[in-house]
């Protein structure tokens, strides 16, 4: 389809990546409906909020676990904040039926969790690298932007991973007033972490601070049905969080077995607190 329409690579590179969100070349061997939609999905985005597809939550991504756990109150879920998890009791079969925190047991039939509580159970699968900049200036040619999200196609600079670009701001209470946090990130692919990042540092104007981590991505490789331990992958380079929705959905599937997601976007039963508040 793209060669039909004559797209030179640079647009197809633009098309793949930063409408698309593909993070690898193996979309170009697809038949080409998934794009399609996936680009759609982008359009019908930018008509929902303002002039941007992505949304940007206030006070940072502190807020989303908030929200969740909110959400999860709704549906009868119940929170023990700063609980260390000590041990993971399983019952004769090998099978999870409880965690210990503090000599307290809690019951369950399975366990959803990070990579960072299982490290016997995961393994390596690559490393990221992210770089937090502080500017007191918006990312130049993003029409004084106070959010946005850049993505360098791979191909573009000879690599095998893109470069993300994520930028927030004091408009979304997470600075001082006049200052920008930037977050570059991508997946390692040398021994210099840092100067594989250079390429999206340069975007960014003059740089107040900055500081780096270099981090192990981590997989699951134990049999979840039978252990009833769900395990996350760690996250990845990308900023726009589709990954992680996907990982969701696939935990998701492996513990309900079902393949139709659809149930996961019902309607929340109605708050009866924030009825009352509205009827207030």
């Amino acid at each position: 389809m793209l060669k039909k329409y004559k797209l030179d690579d640079s647009t197809m590179d633009f098309i793949g990546h930063a409408l698309a969100l593909y993070r690898d070349e193996g979309w170009l061997q697809k038949p080409c409906a998934e794009t399609i939609e996936r680009v759609r999905l982008y359009h019908e985005s930018l008509s929902q909020h303002g002039k941007s597809p992505y949304l940007y939550p206030l006070y940072g991504l502190g807020d989303l676990p908030q929200a969740f756990a909110r959400l999860s109150a709704i549906y009868g879920g119940t929170y023990m904040l700063s609980k260390p998890v000590e041990t993971v009791v399983y019952d004769s079969d090998g099978r999870v039926c409880g965690v210990t925190s503090e000599g307290q047991t809690v019951a369950c039939r399975a366990v959803i969790a990070d990579p960072s509580y299982f490290p016997d159970k995961v393994e390596q699968v690559g490393q990221i690298v992210r770089i937090i900049c502080i500017l007191d200036h918006p990312i130049p040619n993003t029409s004084n932007s106070e959010s946005c999200q850049i993505i360098l196609p791979q191909n573009q600079y000879g690599r095998g991973s893109d470069l993300y670009i994520s930028c927030v701001s004091f408009a979304h209470n997470v600075a001082p007033a006049g200052k920008y946090i930037v977050m570059v990130s991508t997946t390692v692919e040398t021994g210099n972490p840092v100067q594989e990042c250079q390429p999206a540092l340069n975007l960014l104007g003059p740089i107040l601070h900055q500081f780096h981590t270099v981090k192990p991505i981590y997989a699951p490789r134990n049999n979840s049905n039978t252990e009833g331990i769900y395990i996350s992958n760690s996250y990845d380079a990308t900023t726009h969080f589709e990954s992680i929705a996907e990982d969701v959905i696939r935990i998701y599937q492996e513990y309900t077995g079902l393949s139709d997601v659809s149930s996961i976007l019902e309607p929340a039963p109605d708050d009866p607190n924030e009825q009352q508040q509205s009827n207030q």
